[in-house]
Parts: structure tokens; sequence; C-alpha cells
């Protein structure tokens, strides 16, 4: 590598970098705090995935599913994409699975026949209904070791973090 490329990697020269750098964040930093990110959610998705498989017979993919049927009125398979920021393919086939167990309905849209909204079943109200105080118990216990206080700051940086991804890239509508 030659000083050029050195430069360039040391020395940021788009408005992006500089902005990191007047927060006092540098690359290395940004890097870490990504790792740390990842490697959080993915451990505590995995417990708290695992208790509710073991205490309910669902994953938290199919709990995060009825959870959001449940919470967005005349959902359709658009809205959980919009949510999870996952293909169309991929929640249609999940969707199809929550139909096979029982938990979840197509029923066909009132003013759209081609498009279809997603129902709870009584069955899935139920499961859903016992897996949120399953959920609750397991993050409360995987996150004791952190103060109150810290992971209020935690879940406001998240917020405003997640809101900025979510608008798109550098803050236009995505």
């Amino acid at each position: 590598m030659d000083s050029s490329e050195s430069t360039c990697l040391t020395q940021p020269d788009s408005k992006e970098d500089d902005s990191l750098e007047s927060t006092g964040a540098n690359v290395s930093h940004i890097t870490q705090i990504f790792t740390d990110l990842v490697r959080v959610e993915t451990r505590l998705y995995n417990a708290v995935s695992a208790r509710l498989r073991a205490e309910q017979g669902l994953g938290l993919g199919q709990f995060e599913l009825l959870e959001i049927i449940d919470r967005v009125p005349g959902c359709r398979v658009l809205d959980i994409v919009g949510e999870l920021a996952i293909t169309v393919g991929a929640v249609s086939k999940a969707v199809d699975r929550l139909v096979a167990a029982g938990w979840c309905l197509r029923v066909a849209h009132p003013q759209d026949r081609r498009s279809s909204v997603l129902r709870l079943t009584s069955a899935g109200e139920k499961q859903l209904s016992a897996s949120r105080p399953i959920i609750e118990s397991e993050l409360i216990s995987l996150t004791a070791a952190v103060p109150p206080d810290d992971l209020a700051r935690i879940a406001s940086v998240l917020a405003v973090l997640r809101a900025t991804l979510e608008a798109g890239p550098h803050g236009r509508p995505g």
C-alpha cells in the first residue's frame, strides 16, 4: 500500500466520514459497535427463541409474525415485509407455515380480491398470549446485568438509529 492509500484510509474525505469524526467516533469504534450489536442481537434472539420453542412450540420468528398480524389492522404480507425488511417470498412462506399450523388465516381483501388480509385464529391468539410473558421474562433475565438507566439509554439510541435506517440511505425515504 502506498502513502496515498494510507491517507485515504485514515483521513475521511466524505461528508459522512466528517460526521463520524465530528461526533468523536472513528471507523474502528463504529466497526466494533456494529459487531457488538450483531452478536448481542444474535445471542438474545437465539436464547429467546429457544425458550419459546421449548415452552410453546414456536420460534421467535413465528411469534413476530403473529404479533404483527395481531397489531396491524387489515394486515397483509406487504405490511410484514415493511416491518421486518425481508422479502415477499420469505414472508409468504412463513405465513403459509402459520396457516398450516392453524394460527393464521388468509382472508380475501374486502376491496381488492387479488390480495388477502391476514387474521389470527383463536389458536393463534392463544399462542400469542401465552408467548408474550415468556419472551418478556427471558429478556428481563438476559439483560439483568445492565442497569435500568443504561437500558433506557440503549433503547433511546437504538430507536434513533432504527428510525434513521428505516427512513432510507442518508435519511431519505427508503
